[in-house]
């Protein structure tokens, strides 16, 4: 099964857009978690440099660690006790004179000396677990032998911790001896805070980029279908061409790429059905164009053979002369078929286009005067070489030159210039006969296009004269124009480039 453009764009955007949200989330829960982990690792240090004085001040006062997971658990009601508050240093967590600040207070209050006291060991881990849990943070005092005496989750309380995890706490001294080592780090329960803001985080990546991948899967199947729609319209109007119906279109929207290319689509369309055209056009009119001096041919020479017509000199020649019509027909042909596929081969030299032109105007001046029509060469002195095929070069001014004559009315002139334009040397071919109609002009030129001017068999011609005339100099690289000359008569203009 052939899958459609759209659907292709749509998966390749899909893929996009899935690799994309899953690079997003990662990176974005990576770098929220580090930073976050970075910002609670310095809190709960600063926490740690806090609390150090206070369990320095509770060894102190004891000479050992027994008893300290009440201290542990609230530090700061030991810290606000009447025994030790004179001799702290500040923390930031006490007010002035001593007296508690919002956090010590609120925990004073709910967990004091005498409270811790009155409770079991079991009831005093819960709740040590509970309230440091809530802060987001779990406390580990470790013995100056590394061996931890305390821990707010109570979990490796008797555990050897190692130097490095050591290295990161607070020294706790004792008249500037160590005594012991205090960590807080951050409570990695599925229901701690620090968990809580990573599944918030991750949560809110997730469903702003869920809402914004489907935004984008709408935003471009929307854009896709704009795309792929004016494409099947064309492939449905290409579609149409390879059957044969060449008046298919595409439409056209807008001025971008797909609209370009619909745009030349229409004219190659167009091009195509109008060359069909005249290529019915042109077969019609060579099929008439030989079937009628073959009929002549034919009748002459049934009724020769059948005696009624003799076979006398005069009849001989003309139907020798329609013999000739037909070679030049056939050979026309030929040339013209040759310069239309790109096998027309010449043979290119240095020439003088002034002496070209006087030789031509002299093999014609014979049929000129037969016509009773001057043929007049006028040639611009010191004009340069031109490199080409000289035989072809005299058929293009032989065919211009009969083409002219076809239609100059007798005792006027047809005049052959060559001059220098530019870059170019210019060759024109003028007579004054009843010139060419304003609609005619564009086509004169064009292949499988008949007019009276292009051609007319009645005057003697093949009719293709100035079609082979455009290809012949198109294949020396240069250009053809004609045009009305003003007043009277048609002018017809051929330019090479010079070398």
């Amino acid at each position: 099964m052939t899958r459609s453009l759209w659907v292709r764009l749509m998966g390749a955007f899909a893929l996009v857009i899935l690799f994309g949200f899953g690079l997003v989330t990662w990176f974005v829960r990576q770098t929220t978690t580090g930073q976050f982990d970075i910002y609670m690792n310095e809190s709960g240090r600063q926490l740690a440099v806090w609390t150090a004085p206070i369990l320095g001040a509770y060894y102190a006062q004891t000479g050992s660690w027994q008893g300290v997971d009440g201290v542990v658990a609230n530090p700061w009601a030991y810290a606000a006790s009447g025994d030790i508050a004179g001799a702290l240093p500040s923390t930031g967590l006490m007010g002035n004179n001593g007296s508690q600040g919002h956090g010590a207070g609120m925990m004073g209050s709910m967990m004091s000396s005498g409270t811790m006291g009155a409770m079991g060991g079991g009831m005093v881990h819960g709740m040590m677990d509970s309230m440091w849990a809530a802060m987001g943070d779990r406390l580990l005092l470790a013995a100056s032998d590394g061996t931890v005496v305390a821990d707010t989750s109570g979990s490796l309380t008797g555990t050897l911790l190692d130097a490095a995890r050591l290295d990161r706490g607070v020294a706790v001294t004792v008249d500037e001896v160590q005594v012991g080592t205090l960590l807080v780090v951050p409570y990695d329960a599925p229901a701690s805070p620090a968990a809580s803001f990573r599944d918030a985080v991750t949560r809110s990546v997730l469903l702003g980029g869920l809402g914004a991948a489907g935004l984008a899967l709408l935003v471009g199947s929307l854009l896709f279908f704009q795309i792929v729609r004016p494409l099947r319209g064309l492939a449905a109007a290409a579609q149409g061409l390879a059957r044969g119906d060449l008046s298919h279109r595409a439409d056209v929207r807008g001025d971008d790429e797909i609209g370009q290319l619909a745009q030349t689509f229409n004219q190659m369309a167009g091009a195509l059905q109008r060359y069909s055209t005249e290529r019915r056009n042109l077969i019609a009119e060579i099929a008439h164009d030989l079937r009628t001096p073959l009929a002549v041919l034919q009748g002459n020479l049934e009724a020769m053979i059948d005696g009624v017509l003799p076979a006398s000199g005069e009849e001989l020649a003309s139907l020798h002369q329609e013999t000739l019509l037909l070679s030049r027909l056939i050979d026309d042909l030929g040339i013209l078929s040759q310069a239309e596929t790109g096998q027309l081969h010449l043979e290119k030299q240095e020439i003088d286009p002034g002496a070209l032109v006087r030789r031509v105007a002299g093999l014609l001046e014979r049929r000129a005067g037969e016509r009773q029509v001057a043929l007049v060469a006028q040639v611009e002195p010191e004009l340069p070489t031109l490199t080409a095929d000289p035989a072809r070069l005299t058929q293009v001014l032989v065919n211009l030159i009969d083409n002219a004559l076809r239609y100059a009315p007798p005792t006027s002139s047809v005049e052959v210039t060559a001059r220098r334009v530019g870059d170019e040397i210019e060759l024109s071919v003028r007579d004054e006969g009843p010139g060419i109609p304003n609609e005619d002009l564009p086509h004169v030129f064009n292949r499988f296009w008949r007019g009276d001017r292009a051609r007319a068999r009645d005057t003697g011609g093949s009719g293709l004269g100035l079609v082979i005339v455009a290809q012949l100099v198109a294949a020396h690289g240069g250009r053809v124009e004609a045009e009305n000359r003003p007043g009277a008569g048609a002018c017809f203009r051929v330019f090479f480039p010079l070398a």
